[in-house]
């Protein structure tokens, strides 16, 4: 059993309790070889008693040591003492993602998509070396407090499943991949599944399955499609919601093939989020599948399979069909077309020719009557109409070149209105937002039309409508529409057990009003209307009035006297300032704040910042302490006792003992400084004395004593 104080190793002596999981405590530790600290993670009694599970443990954890990324954390050390089994990795200061998601709700999609560039690249670089992780969650990934995003626990998923230990396996069902939900062969495309999740969950600030047992949600994973984020957060751009949703495509197939083509869209995603770009391929078509025609069908129905000295697979039927040869290795297809009173290839090839023919000829006719209209009937301006009341009308009757130039400038901005009309309402919902339109949805009760499926929608198809109009769906709720509740005045969790325990999907927006903080005042779709079960019911929460509140401006890259401005300015201060190596931003400059830019906090409120170091620079101290010199200590003795104390600049102790001897050896590796102070101590002895008094006669005598005397050297260490 692990105790607070104890020594691992010979080595490493352990200080606190950091974490535990389902597998493991992990405890902070000081490395006294390295002079650094750690964190050691201890493998639970029930896993430790598991000699399969423990020897395919170090094996993993062996492998994983290899692995040198930013964006991992590192694993230093592998052993056993005394049964109890222990890893040692990098000590990271922060907290886990799925405790940043609770503490902000969701995340912005810029954030997302920047956590998720650097999880893809320590992923990346374990794929490279062939190592897969198969556990990537948030609960997987650590934010340090410079911000530094990196990935832990590879090669103990490994471990873990191959033994069947469930219980792990269980506590990840709501990232597992479906193939890794049947048991099958999982590979790198089973962790761009579980990645693609785990952005799910912080773009929405929810899993997109959830169930009352891991097995109800382990059958989804592998049933189910996954539901569009956008449904629970319209403002997710479609780049990032089509990389979401082709990260979690059923068939590894449809997936990112590699963690490279992954980053390349999350990287592009940032650029132009607003861009259609992602393409999810079909491995069927791309494969050149053919469909079976119905006589091929029925031939393949009626007959067996026979098995050929040269591996091919033969048909057998007793009644062979016209023109087949039973002893020929192939069928005479003209034979067998004309016994089935078909056409034989000469005249399928003639009849396709001419169809192709005859389609040439329509659109040259087409071409040619479009260029005889133009050229005869005089152009006019089209008309285009706008579903909201700031787009302007443009008619035809205003042909002035102004009004010319300023229809130009007008359609810079307009799109055409598809038909959405008979598409489900997610399909109409991704067609308006890559036209840039909002989107609203009414339901309506309907005998004719299923459930989820658009009726109508507020513009028709075809007119013009300026971006960011807001267009309303008419969808029908289904003949059986479940009736919505009213919720508001609730709290979030009363409103949302209602909704749900009636069928509905519950997304949250917090917005400022003159309800109380944390109160439902407005929901999307409103009450007593019906809506289709499993319909997402929009839910307004109150954040409380915003003229109390300040916005948090971004100091993230100014000078740190910059920020102290920026902050009086908005209405806030400077808290804590903490001085950090930061590898993207200079010495100096701010490179991260305890609040995200743009959340509102009460005016006042006290920013705490982290001020850059410049890039971490690593030192080592190879010297030999000589004897204090008769410049630096006239007074002292050879053989006397010396008291050396080496601190580095950062206030890190070196070294604190007692010599008689010199030079004294000093060896350090691995400082964060670059010099530090060496403050030697040493004892002067003042012997008695004996005096007369001049006026008594009377012999005095003085006791010797002993004086401590100091100095300090200065020690440049050298860059390692």
């Amino acid at each position: 059993m692990v105790k607070i104080g104890m020594m691992i190793g010979n080595r490493y002596e352990i200080l606190e309790k950091i974490g535990t999981g389902g597998m493991s405590d992990v405890y902070r530790a000081k490395c006294h070889k390295l002079n650094r600290f750690v964190a050691v993670k201890v493998l639970k009694q029930e896993f430790a008693e598991n000699e399969n599970f423990v020897a395919k443990f170090v094996i993993e954890a062996q492998a994983a040591a290899g692995l040198m990324h930013p964006n991992i954390v590192n694993v230093y050390d592998v052993g056993e003492e005394a049964g109890i089994h222990y890893i040692v990795m990098e000590l990271i200061e922060g907290i886990t993602l799925k405790k940043y998601i609770e503490k902000k709700v969701r995340l912005s999609y810029k954030e997302a998509v920047s956590i998720a560039i650097q999880v893809s690249m320590g992923i990346e670089a374990a794929h490279n070396n062939h190592i897969i992780h198969r556990d990537i969650k948030p609960q997987n990934i650590i934010i340090s407090k410079d911000g530094k995003v990196k990935v832990t626990d590879f090669g103990i998923a490994k471990a873990a499943t191959s033994n069947t230990i469930t219980s792990n396996v269980m506590g990840s069902v709501h990232y597992t991949s479906p193939e890794q939900a049947r048991g099958g062969y999982s590979d790198e495309k089973s962790d761009v599944y579980s990645l693609g999740i785990t952005m799910f969950e912080m773009l929405t600030g929810r899993v997109p399955f959830n169930g009352e047992t891991t097995v109800a949600i382990a059958i989804k994973h592998i049933q189910e499609e996954l539901p569009y984020p956008s449904d629970f957060v319209p403002e997710i751009p479609i780049a990032v919601e089509s990389i979401v949703l082709k990260c979690c495509q059923k068939s590894p197939d449809r997936r990112y093939q590699n963690m490279g083509e992954l980053l390349k869209d999350l990287k592009q995603s940032l650029l132009t989020p607003d861009e259609d770009f992602v393409v999810i391929g079909n491995p069927d078509v791309d494969g050149g599948t053919r469909t079976m025609n119905d006589w091929e069908l029925s031939q393949v129905r009626g007959r067996s399979y026979e098995s050929t000295d040269t591996g091919r697979i033969r048909l057998k039927d007793e009644e062979m069909s016209d023109g087949y040869d039973e002893g020929a290795d192939d069928y005479d297809d003209d034979a067998r077309d004309r016994g089935r009173g078909g056409m034989t290839k000469m005249e399928k090839i003639t009849a396709i020719v001419t169809v192709i023919v005859g389609i040439v000829i329509l659109i040259i006719i087409l071409v040619l009557s479009k260029q005889l209209i133009n050229y005869f009937l005089p152009e006019k301006s089209e008309g285009v109409a706008s579903t909201s009341k700031n787009s302007p009308i443009i008619t035809e009757d205003e042909t002035s070149d102004s009004t010319v130039e300023s229809t130009q400038i007008v359609e810079a901005n307009l799109q055409e209105m598809p038909e959405v009309e008979g598409l489900s309402v997610e399909e109409a919902r991704r067609k308006l937002r890559l036209l840039k339109m909002l989107v609203s949805v009414e339901y309506v009760e309907s005998d004719y039309v299923p459930s989820g499926e658009v009726i109508s929608a507020s513009a028709n198809p075809g007119v013009k409508i300026a971006e960011g109009t807001e267009v309303v769906l008419t969808v029908s709720s289904g003949a059986e529409g479940v009736l919505v509740p009213d919720v508001t005045g609730y709290t979030l969790e009363e409103a949302t057990n209602r909704l749900e325990q009636m069928g509905f999907l519950v997304n949250r927006l917090d917005d400022y009003s003159d309800a109380e903080v944390g109160q439902v005042f407005n929901q999307n779709p409103i009450n007593n209307v019906k809506a289709p079960k499993g319909s997402v019911i929009t839910v307004y929460v109150s954040k409380g009035q915003e003229n109390i509140m300040k916005r948090v401006p971004n100091l993230v890259g100014m000078e740190q006297s910059a920020g102290h401005l920026a902050a009086i300015e908005a209405g806030l201060s400077i808290g804590e300032v903490t001085k950090v190596f930061n590898d993207q931003f200079g010495e100096g400059l701010i490179c991260s704040q305890n609040y995200n830019a743009g959340v509102y906090v009460d005016e006042g409120t006290a920013i705490d910042i982290y001020v850059s170091l410049g890039q971490k620079k690593s030192y080592r101290c190879d010297i030999q302490i000589e004897a204090p010199s008769a410049a630096e200590a006239p007074d002292y003795r050879a053989g006397s006792s010396v008291s050396l104390k080496l601190v580095a600049d950062t206030g890190l102790v070196l070294l604190d003992t007692t010599t008689t001897s010199f030079p004294y050896p000093v060896s350090f590796q691995s400082i964060d400084a670059p010099g530090g102070n060496l403050t030697i101590t040493y004892t002067v002895t003042i012997p008695g004395e004996t005096t007369t008094d001049p006026d008594t006669g009377e012999t005095v005598v003085t006791e010797g004593k002993t004086e401590k005397k100091s100095f300090t050297r200065r020690i440049d260490f050298v860059r390692e």
